[in-house]
């Protein structure tokens, strides 16, 4: 559910007709819904009840400050993967200490930040991770809490460039070297053990690869209480899937039913850390775009728009689809099946294919769900200005990042003497 709805035929976000947003600030632009952030946030946080829980937005698939500002408002805690993440949850009014670093590479600098900023946990995705952590901890004269990233090997049954939870992925540890991480963490100066980590994708649409990765992951609890090392917290990662076209992924209630259920078969009540960030943020916002011009030839037709894959790249990139639809129903158009595309220079710069459509040049449309990994993914390819982005609040709307102009595009740039 989310509150882009037609009101009159005309599409609204919120209470706030979508073209009197374009008057304002133009296209391309990204536009969010505060109501659809606030509900999806509460709905994972209700879902689990009176279980013993916490959740962290995934930073990584929106991090504008105003997105950020509204789940802090809530009480959200953060997942980060950079020290430009931390940055912005800490401007944007976010606590340290409800904040979990996750990542493969953690340089020095950003373990630095993070402890000094007092980031509540580190999620360690390799050995000589640890060591680093526990070196500059020790310098600190600081305890780092930490939990250790296992790989179950389960197969997330998603794009491949987005599933985590396999041998052949770059992320956490197996489970032997995992169980010999901690033991050797437990000897470590500057490190506090606080539970266990398992992430094992994004956009995943069925429970299935969550029970078997959650049984992976206490078995492990299991192993570990052997040696006297006590789990305080499940860090169970996020990765939930939201509806682009035909999925039917779980609802929250659904997905913490599963946890706290298999948590409670084994007579467990640890504390349970999910991560959602495209479950919150995916339907929360949509991408405004006009069209250029139309064009025929002898095999397609296309819907040139001012939007480019430089804007929004999942479908060139993960060949995403994203329903579009026309922001004022408009029956007089010229209605054809299109391939809606940009204007970059590549054969990849599409936004769909094969959407059938009622426009003329000079009308807008909307690209659906792209809360999460549009503008965030976004570049200056063909030194292109990223889009405005607008928060709705409402009646009301408020421009949360102006457009970029052109020479800001090469402030840092120089030529030689």
């Amino acid at each position: 559910m989310d509150h882009f709805n037609f009101i009159n035929s005309r599409l609204h976000a919120e209470d706030v007709p979508i073209s009197n947003i374009v008057e304002a600030v133009g296209t391309p632009c990204f536009v969010y819904s505060r109501a659809t952030l606030e509900r999806h946030w509460h709905a994972f946080d209700r879902a689990f009840g009176d279980y013993p829980h916490r959740i962290h937005y995934a930073v990584k698939a929106n991090s504008n400050l105003a997105v950020l500002n509204v789940l802090a408002r809530l009480g959200s805690g953060f997942d980060i993967v950079s020290g430009g993440e931390l940055a912005r949850v800490i401007r944007a009014g976010g606590d340290p200490e409800q904040t979990i670093f996750s990542g493969v590479c953690k340089q020095d600098w950003e373990i630095t930040e993070a402890l000094q900023s007092g980031v509540g946990a580190f999620n360690i995705e390799s050995e000589g991770e640890l060591e680093s952590i526990s070196e500059i901890a020790t310098r600190l004269n600081v305890r780092a809490a930490v939990s250790v990233r296992i790989n179950p090997d389960v197969d997330a049954r998603t794009h491949a460039y987005i599933s985590t939870g396999l041998k052949q992925n770059k992320f956490g540890l197996s489970e032997e070297r995992a169980l010999e991480t901690y033991l050797r963490a437990r000897e470590m100066p500057g490190i506090l053990i606080r539970g266990v980590a398992c992430h094992i994708g994004s956009q995943i649409t069925e429970l299935a690869p969550y029970r078997d990765a959650l049984e992976k992951v206490l078995d492990f609890a299991e192993r570990l209480a052997g040696h006297a090392i006590e789990v305080k917290e499940i860090d169970f990662g996020g990765g939930l899937g939201v509806r682009y076209n035909d999925e039917s992924p779980p609802d929250p209630e659904e997905y913490a039913r599963q946890i706290t259920e298999q948590m409670r078969s084994r007579g467990l009540t640890i504390p349970v850390a999910i991560e959602p960030g495209r479950g919150i943020a995916g339907n929360a916002g949509i991408l405004v775009t006009r069209v250029h011009s139309l064009k025929h030839n002898e095999q397609s037709a296309f819907c040139i728009v001012d939007a480019a894959m430089n804007d929004l790249i999942r479908p060139a990139l993960y060949q995403a689809y994203h329903e579009i639809v026309e922001v004022e129903k408009n029956e007089e158009g010229g209605h054809n099946r299109y391939d809606v595309v940009g204007p970059v220079c590549e054969s990849a710069d599409f936004i769909g294919k094969h959407r059938d459509l009622s426009v003329w040049p000079g009308d807008l449309l909307a690209v659906r769900t792209v809360g999460a990994y549009g503008f965030v993914l976004g570049s200056n390819y063909n030194s292109r200005s990223r889009p405005t982005e607008v928060m709705v609040d409402g009646g009301e709307f408020h421009v949360v990042r102006a457009r970029e102009d052109i020479g800001a595009l090469m402030n840092g740039e120089s030529i030689l003497p």
